[in-house]
């Protein structure tokens, strides 16, 4: 299992120039810096002072694309939180596991039929309480026919039991609140679980440490933003963040390192 980050510098920068829909010639107009100078970075040059311009010029956070490179968030893991780290390709893709006592929830089912279950059985879990799937991106709901053949039907975007967000579902002694996270994918949920000694928020892929889904477009881009900000404002920071793709944070050290939460 990798506690790197989802998104180097490289990728947030991608990510961010899509969202504004900006070329880097533009970007590097706006910042004030040689088209050269953003072109290396893109493609892996680090440079403090060329994060620092393009921040301001893309509207992220200038401190936390200066420090991505040295940013890895503390360990969350938890006996109540179990982070399963699937095959996705040449790439790896979260499910997660929230449990107490005998409650065992699950949290998507990966990039294919088979690796989800099989890596529960691995710690010793046959048949989970109930699934709960984030977005219907084939990567975290290819795993559910493993389920389907035990029996065990989940519920969210790609199945056929949709859930709209705002809804309170209460699982033995879990509460789950599910919040509107569309952006990266539509629709999209959250899901603010209750229960623990501390919050826990399931954000799929609409924020990762250090980082964000990407979005198709401008519009979908400023949306994504906006959910994050209006799901996130009441939150405290003692939030544990449990991302689609990358490692588990909290909302206190995304507020402080994630370049999208941190913009102007």
């Amino acid at each position: 299992m990798s506690d790197a980050l989802e998104d180097d510098f490289t990728w947030v920068i991608r990510k961010a120039l899509r969202g504004r829909g900006m070329a880097p010639a533009e970007a590097a107009k706006a910042a004030g810096l040689p088209e050269t100078d953003v072109l290396a970075f893109t493609r892996g040059t680090f440079s403090e002072p060329v994060a620092r311009g393009l921040a301001k010029a893309l509207g992220l956070g200038a401190d936390a694309l200066a420090g991505l490179p040295d940013y890895r968030p503390g360990s969350h893991g938890t006996a109540a939180i179990r982070r399963l780290d699937l095959p996705f390709g040449s790439e790896r893709v979260n499910a997660w596991v929230v449990r107490k006592g005998h409650e065992i929830l699950l949290f998507d089912t990966g990039d294919d039929s088979r690796s989800c279950r099989a890596a529960l059985a691995e710690i010793g879990i046959l048949r989970p309480g109930a699934i709960f799937v984030t977005h219907a991106h084939p990567d975290h709901i290819a795993g559910l026919p493993a389920f389907a053949e035990m029996g065990i039907s989940a519920r969210g975007p790609g199945t056929k039991s949709a859930i709209s967000p705002g809804e309170t579902i209460s699982h033995g002694p879990f509460t789950l609140e599910t919040r509107d996270l569309s952006g990266h994918a539509t629709p999209s949920l959250g899901y603010l679980i209750s229960g623990l000694a501390k919050p826990v928020l399931v954000t799929g892929d609409a924020l990762f440490a250090g980082s964000m889904g990407g979005c198709g477009s401008p519009k979908l881009y400023d949306h994504a933003l906006a959910r994050l900000a209006a799901v996130l404002a009441p939150l405290p920071d003692e939030t544990i963040i449990l991302p689609g793709h990358g490692p588990s944070t909290t909302l206190g050290e995304e507020r402080r390192a994630n370049p999208f939460l941190t913009g102007n």
